[in-house]
């Protein structure tokens, strides 16, 4: 009598290797995605590090600083001939200062081609914020960014609870795995090297 074959036992069965994948463009791993379908934004672009983050801003404020400087000389020289005239000139150049400082960097960042997403700051460092979505910065969603998140919601929580929200958003890139600040996250950028 003949005796029958084993079982197959698929615990014992040897491994097939997938198949190949069927263009060069879909990445290993059974992932079918192909790549070139990914979000335009800030996907395949090296993340900008804390440090030149950090000096892109300290470059900011000291570019808004030299008005500070020179209208304070102003308002000096004014003042040795007038005490009305320096408080007119104090006035008035702190009214333009404020409205210089509200629009610097959403009318930079909002600017067409490759000046898009970056102050003069990070211009010089050569990095800039980019959308998620891939969409450029316009003047609205560059202001909604830095003076509506950064500004006024980081600048209430920090006259609620003093310097910590402000410390936990600039700080929060050193130790977030794609170096995104508190308000990045918010508002969906990134901020990328090139």
């Amino acid at each position: 009598m003949e005796t029958p074959p084993p079982p197959e036992r698929p615990d014992l069965a040897q491994p097939q290797a997938p198949p190949p994948p069927s263009s060069p463009d879909v990445p290993p791993g059974g992932w079918q995605q192909p790549v070139a379908a990914q979000a335009p934004g800030w996907h395949g672009k090296p993340l900008a590090s804390w440090g030149t983050r950090a000096g892109a801003q300290v470059i900011d404020w000291l570019i808004l600083l030299v008005p500070v400087v020179v209208l304070a000389f102003v308002v000096g020289a004014i003042a040795f001939g007038s005490d009305a005239g320096a408080v007119a000139t104090a006035i008035v150049g702190f009214l333009a200062y404020l409205v210089a400082v509200l629009l610097y960097a959403p009318l930079l960042m909002a600017r067409d081609g490759a000046g898009n997403g970056q102050t003069w700051g990070k211009q010089i460092l050569g990095i800039r914020a980019v959308r998620d979505s891939g969409e450029p910065f316009t003047f609205g969603s560059a202001a909604v960014r830095e003076l509506l998140v950064k500004g006024l919601l980081v600048g209430l929580a920090s006259s609620i609870i003093p310097f910590v929200p402000w410390f936990l958003d600039n700080f929060w890139p050193l130790w977030d795995d794609e170096n995104r600040a508190l308000h990045d996250m918010v508002v969906s950028t990134h901020v990328v090297v090139g």
